[in-house]
Formats: C-alpha cells, structure tokens, sequence
C-alpha cells in the first residue's frame, strides 16, 4: 500500500470513525471486533447516538472506534465523527452498493482530509457484490488501490467475521504509516463526542487526543469548568485515567458542554481562564404545535431539533427524564411533550393525566417525525364536532358509547378519531346513532345520544371522539 507518506513511529492509539448508509452493516461490523451485542439492544437497528469503544488486535495493537450514526437526522452528529477521527471507515452493504448517505459521508471524509478505507459489508449474503461496488464508488470520484488510487477496499462480514482480521490490520498500517502524534506528557486536548444523564449524574464521552485525563483533575470547555470525580472506559469500568487515543465517560460536570467541544486541563491554561457562560431560555421558536423534547444525550437532541418541521414550535429542550416541572411547562404553554430514550415515572405520568398534558415517548427517531407529522396533519383539518364519552351501554356482545356532544355537530355519515387524553387511540365510524331509543342522523352541542361503534376499539370514560373536514 503506498500512501506516500514515510513510517512513523505511532505514539498512541488511531481513532478511527466508521462512517455509512443507514443498515448498511456498521454497528454489527463493530459488534464482531468488540465481542458485544450493540445492535440487537439498539431499537430498529438504527444506531443513534455516538459511541465509542477501545479494542485490542490480536497483536496487541490499540485502535479506538468512533461508531456514528446512519439515520439522516443524526446530520451534524455523523460529521462530528469525521471530525474527531484520525481515519475513517466507509461502509458500503454489498447487496445495495452507494446510497444518498455513503456520498454524504464521502464528502466529510474528503472534507476534513483524513486518509480512509471502504469496507463492503455483508459480504456473507448471496446477492453482496464487491465488485459492483467498487464501480459505483469509482464512479462518484474514489481511486482504489491497484487502480490508479491509494484508497484500500476490503470484503468484510460482520456475521461470519471475514475480512474483519484483515480490516484492522490495514488500519493499523494505515496509522503507521501517517504517523499519530499524541504523549501523555503533552497538554491534554480531549473532545467531547457525546452527553448524557443519568442517576450518577451529568455523563460527557470524550475522546482523549493528547495529554491524559486523571480523577481529580479539574478541566475546562469554552464554557464549562469540571472537577473529574469518575472516569468510566467504553465497557464501563472505572479507571483511574485515560491516554492519548482512549475514549472515556467523565463524571463530574455540573453544566452539560457543547458536543464537539475541545477540552483542556485547567493547569494548561491556568487558573485565571475564564469560562464564557451562556445564557439560556426556553422560548426556542414558536409555531402551530408547540413542543417540550427531552431526550438522553445531547446529541439526540441536536438531531431532533435540527430536523423538526418548521410548523414545530419548540418551547423547550434538555437532557434526562421528563420530571414534574416539564409536565407544568407544558401546562402554561399548552405544549406537548415528547420523549427520545427517557423514563416518566408513575407519578409524573399521573400528573400528566391530571393535566390533561399529553406525554409521548420514542426509542426510534423516524417514529418520533412521523407522530409530529400526523399531529400537523390533524392541524389541518377542521373539527366539526367534538363529542366526550360520558357511559359505556353493553348491547348484543357489543358496546354502546353514551355520549354528551362537547362542541359543534357530529353526523352518522362522519369518520371519527376516538382520542385517549390527546393521543389518537384509531379511526371509527357510526354504526348507529340512538337517542332515547329513537333513531337519529345527527346530535348538537349539549346533546346526549347512544354511539355504536365500528371498528370496536378499547374505549373508555372520558375517551373523545371527534369528528374532521378539510
């Protein structure tokens, strides 16, 4: 392999950034060279957060893993992989070949200029084509080694572990011969490429370029000063430090940083530094339905928000469970309340109930944007009627819903959406419509009658049902 540059001597680990198309194959590479199981936990196959792991070959060499997001929301997220890395890994499924976010992900490897590897995935399946793939990569720009180019590619299986030897062998080669610069002696300079909460605390994952991270030792961001009291490595076990070229989980934040944010040791850049505070608040925008996010990490949020519709309007974001003072923000702003990997407890979702607030919550993004974008579709339509179910009658293995219309006028020839505190519960028509035994074709504001239902749906006191036009 010639790349140009002489052998260097490496003096820490290379962090290296695996980059790709959604379900093209990269958490279950990952999967097979750290012995875990992160897919099969991750909801939908998507991975959605940055991750970072420490490996060892069997040679003994160090290589960190940066696994970044698929998902087309995770933009900014995915770039910021390519950013902290020292190369990259472009991930190509052998049976679907060059996707929108293969290209997307070739541009921020060419941009940010590290040297890189394309690995065709899957190549255990009938219908992978390495080949096939090449070509297609050739044709967006990519010159391939023994093809007039430096750019290495390889068959790998993240199912069977082919290839996988010979991968990182090559990326250690590749480490070697662009040289990596990095002592422990040096002033530290970390990265942080994710945050999080949870019951120890605020969590910041960081990669650690040069200088070493201790318990004790007090860090700074641009905006942020800590006092490390937990370093946890990619497994979870304590350490006591991190080098050059580990990632790590830093305890001891007391204010979440920016992702992507550099991090110094206050002893490099002296006691008098100071740190920029900004100022936060919680009216983001405004819009027709207005939004409450709590999501897990940073980085979720970053994602989330970047890509909400712009008749969204977001009231409020940060990291964590939903806790009471949420549910009574919402309250005074008559916002919804979305949760990304989070927890409500019992108690908390009473109060919501009381509240009458509606509480959503999501572990797979593209399902969050498609509630958003059926609640804006409803916003849409006109309510003609809105009717509170009061009574349920049992009637010939059935049930009747006994009714007191609310507002407007609902007719038998309408659909309705029968709605549990705000959430659509599904879509019926009138059977039947009675009122004191009589037949009727439509019912008022302040009028009672008797529903039968179709489809049978679950409903209960206090369920709505209402009716909409364009």
């Amino acid at each position: 392999m010639d790349l140009g540059k002489p052998l260097v001597q490496i003096s820490r680990p290379p962090v290296v950034t695996i980059l790709g198309h959604v379900d093209h194959g990269k958490t279950t590479l990952l999967d097979f060279i750290r012995k875990t199981e992160v897919a099969k936990r991750e909801a939908g196959g998507i991975t959605q957060r940055i991750g970072a792991s420490l490996i060892k070959t069997k040679e003994g060499k160090k290589i960190t893993f940066i696994d970044t997001p698929g998902h087309a929301a995770f933009y900014k997220m995915r770039s910021r992989g390519a950013y902290v890395a020292d190369m990259a890994v472009l991930v190509v499924a052998g049976e679907e070949g060059v996707k929108p976010q293969t290209k997307e992900a070739l541009n921020f490897i060419l941009e940010v200029g590290v040297p890189y590897i394309v690995a065709v995935t899957k190549i255990d399946l009938p219908t992978a084509n390495v080949d096939l793939v090449r070509g297609e990569m050739e044709k967006i720009g990519v010159s391939f080694e023994g093809r007039g180019g430096n750019v290495p590619l390889i068959g790998v299986s993240g199912r069977t572990g082919e290839g996988v030897e010979k991968l990182l062998d090559l990326i250690v080669l590749t480490a070697e011969v662009y040289g990596l610069k990095g002592s422990e002696n040096d002033p530290l300079e970390a990265v942080v490429i994710e945050t999080g909460k949870d019951k120890r605390g605020l969590t910041v994952s960081v990669v650690v370029k040069s200088g070493k991270i201790r318990v004790g030792q007090t860090l700074v961001t641009e905006t942020n000063r800590a006092k490390v009291r937990g370093i946890f490595d990619s497994f979870g076990k304590s350490i006591k430090e991190v080098l050059p070229g580990e990632p790590a989980l830093l305890l001891g934040f007391e204010e979440i940083p920016e992702v992507g944010s550099k991090i110094w040791s206050v002893e490099d850049k002296g006691e008098s530094y100071v740190v920029k505070r900004e100022e936060k608040t919680k009216v983001l925008n405004k819009g027709k339905i207005s939004l409450i996010l709590k999501a897990s990490t940073l980085g979720s949020i970053e994602a989330i928000t970047s890509n909400l519709p712009p008749d969204i309007g977001l009231i409020y974001s940060d990291v964590g469970d939903i806790t009471e003072s949420d549910i009574f923000l919402a309250k005074s702003t008559d916002s919804l309340i979305f949760g990304f990997e989070v927890k409500i407890s019992q108690q908390v979702l009473k109060l919501a109930e009381t509240e009458n607030v509606r509480v959503e919550i999501f572990d797979i993004i593209y399902k969050l944007f498609e509630k958003l974008e059926e609640i804006l579709k409803k916003e849409n339509y006109q309510v003609k009627g809105k009717a509170e179910i009061i009574a349920i009658f049992p009637f010939d293995k059935a049930k009747v819903a006994g009714c007191r219309v609310l507002s407007g006028e609902i007719k038998i020839s309408d659909k309705l959406i029968l709605l549990r505190n705000d959430s659509e519960i599904g879509e019926v028509r009138i059977v039947s419509m009675k009122k004191q035994k009589s037949d009727i074709q439509s019912v008022k504001q302040g009028e009672e009658c008797g529903i039968l239902l179709s489809p049978q749906l679950d409903f209960r006191i206090s369920d709505v049902l209402i009716s909409l036009q364009k």
